[in-house]
């Protein structure tokens, strides 16, 4: 089916701006989850489109709203629209995971556990929803994230609409790292996770049902064969890399033979940075505030203010350090956010909290370049994310803006001595994109590789998460600190990482950034029905049902 509805399509060189179709108006939908890192890359090719005078209308949560309107898309509640899933049950970061878990007797396993039993019994779920969606919406492109939307290609390709994935991480190679590291550090293994899927009897019968009704191909144990191939990539006409060629993970030579059997294709365009002033996903509470079901506002004029004292202390030579420990460890997920410790083995929860890494991270920056008066010494700006009373009993210096979210492309933008951040795909490309060294303080996931990645490029060091035995939480604390506050002081004093993070700024700056996004999204619209059109006569005969449907919708917008 995906050969018949979905063919590779190479997508013009970066020098054709001129395509077929691209000054018609079309109409586009984005599918993100509710995570900060996921969603907001794709925020400026929205507003990009828009601008241009297409439509583009956005399918996530609530707490997304205000970006997603800012842009000049048209928000959809993934709630709403997805109520065989959601309707009786808690939504949460990943779909309705934690009540699942409770309707499968699945309360004592560990999140990286269940999340592997009931991701696809999820995703069968939200499919019937996706489809009435896009019917109702009538897309010519979908852009989706492969990591955590999965179910956006399934639904896409069912009704033969292209769809393109944004990956936000440092290419296809990177996976593989990452997803170990993600199974490490609940220290559960690759034999547990392959046991799991083979013997858990729902998953299995999920998958049937998928592959029956919707015409797919998906596997019993997904994204693993070879390890840490996305298996979704597959339905997708192409795949955007949110960074340049230099900084991409290499794929083994396995994994790149797979993707290639396939016709998989990857195209680096680096970080997807907005316009000045343009709001974006921040850290969120997993719970809607306002009692008319809308998200809090962050209030605009404490960013600008913000931004107002950084510009000022730039122009005068006075040096800015930025702190950033990111959206997930500052949220509210129960083992990677504010309160969550690392499950093990055993079914215990050890290590460090989110909180009191945040702690120990920010008393580092306040150890290292902390001052009696605001005038004095460097300009510390500080993220605190969502949490109430975030810095507890930690007192900040007099030097030191601390606000629960800050406008951090346009402070990396103003140039800032060193960036502290837990290393996450976006915040490490933004900094490395405006030559900003860095100190990278990884939580989980890809974060670990990236933080790895820094030293090796020389453009900063890295601080490793403590793992510390039970009752040895005090003095990791103290330790970690401690690291903190050496590894940016000698980020600030030693030129050679600020030299090395130009050199990388100007790798990502030609990689095309949002124009070329943009042009791949147009493209992939203009060109669909054309494609189908030619697919049909060169097979003389009738295109199948879902084609008829697309080439219907495709006069309009």
């Amino acid at each position: 089916l995906r050969t018949q509805l979905c063919p590779r399509y190479r997508f013009p060189p970066r020098s054709a701006r001129k395509m077929s179709g691209s000054s018609t108006p079309q109409r586009f939908a984005f599918i993100f989850p509710m995570a900060s890192g996921h969603i907001n890359p794709s925020l400026p090719v929205a507003r990009s489109l828009v601008d241009a005078g297409h439509e583009v209308h956005y399918l996530c949560r609530e707490q997304m709203r205000e970006a997603i309107e800012d842009t000049g898309a048209t928000f959809h509640s993934d709630i709403d629209n997805e109520p065989e899933l959601y309707e009786g049950r808690e939504p949460d970061l990943f779909g309705a995971l934690a009540s699942l878990k409770k309707e499968y007797g699945l309360e004592h396993e560990s999140f990286v556990e269940a999340l592997f039993r009931l991701r696809v019994i999820m995703q069968e779920m939200m499919v019937p929803g996706l489809i009435r969606w896009l019917n109702a919406v009538r897309p010519r492109a979908v852009a989706y994230c492969p990591i955590m939307n999965e179910e956006a290609a399934y639904a896409a390709q069912f009704l033969g609409i292209p769809s393109v994935a944004l990956l936000t991480t440092a290419g296809a190679g990177s996976l593989p790292y990452a997803v170990r590291e993600f199974l490490a550090s609940s220290n559960v293994s690759e034999d547990c996770i392959r046991h799991t899927l083979e013997t858990f009897e729902p998953h299995r019968q999920a998958v049937d049902r998928m592959n029956n009704k919707y015409a797919l191909a998906l596997k019993l144990i997904p994204n693993m064969e070879p390890f840490g191939r996305l298996d979704v990539l597959t339905y997708s006409l192409t795949t955007l890399v949110t960074t340049c060629e230099l900084l991409q993970d290499p794929m083994t030579s396995e994994l790149k033979d797979a993707y290639a059997q396939d016709g998989v294709t990857f195209e680096a365009v680096g970080p997807l940075l907005d316009k000045q002033g343009a709001k974006r996903a921040a850290g969120h509470k997993l719970e809607v505030a306002h009692a008319d079901g809308k998200s809090a506002p962050h209030p605009d004029n404490e960013g600008d203010e913000v931004l107002r004292q950084v510009q000022a202390a730039r122009e005068v030579g006075r040096s800015v350090v930025l702190v950033s420990m990111g959206t997930v460890i500052t949220g509210d997920h129960p083992e990677m956010g504010w309160e969550g410790r690392v499950t093990g083995a055993d079914g215990k929860q050890h290590g460090l909290t989110g909180r009191e890494l945040c702690h120990s991270a920010w008393g580092g920056a306040f150890d290292a370049f902390g001052a009696d008066t605001a005038e004095e010494g460097p300009l510390l700006v500080v993220s605190l994310g969502p949490q109430p009373e975030a810095l507890g009993e930690l007192l900040p210096p007099a030097n030191a803006l601390c606000l629960p979210v800050l406008p951090q492309v346009d402070i990396l933008r103003a140039g800032v001595a060193a960036f502290l951040t837990h290393g996450g795909q976006n915040s490490f490309t933004e900094g490395l994109a405006n030559g900003a060294p860095v100190v990278v303080c990884p939580g989980f996931g890809d974060q670990p590789v990236n933080a790895r990645k820094a030293e090796a490029l020389g453009v900063g060091l890295q601080v490793p998460r403590p793992d510390p035995e039970v009752c040895g939480e005090a003095p990791a604390r103290a330790q970690y600190r401690s690291e903190v506050a050496a590894a940016l002081r000698r980020v600030v004093a030693e030129t050679a990482f600020r030299e090395a993070a130009a050199g990388c700024a100007e790798q990502l700056r030609q990689a095309g950034g949002v124009p070329r996004a943009v042009e791949v999204m147009v493209a992939a619209g203009a060109d669909a029905v054309d494609r189908i059109d030619r697919m049909s006569k060169e097979q003389q005969a009738p295109a199948p049902r879902v084609v008829e449907v697309v080439a219907s919708r495709a006069g309009g917008a």
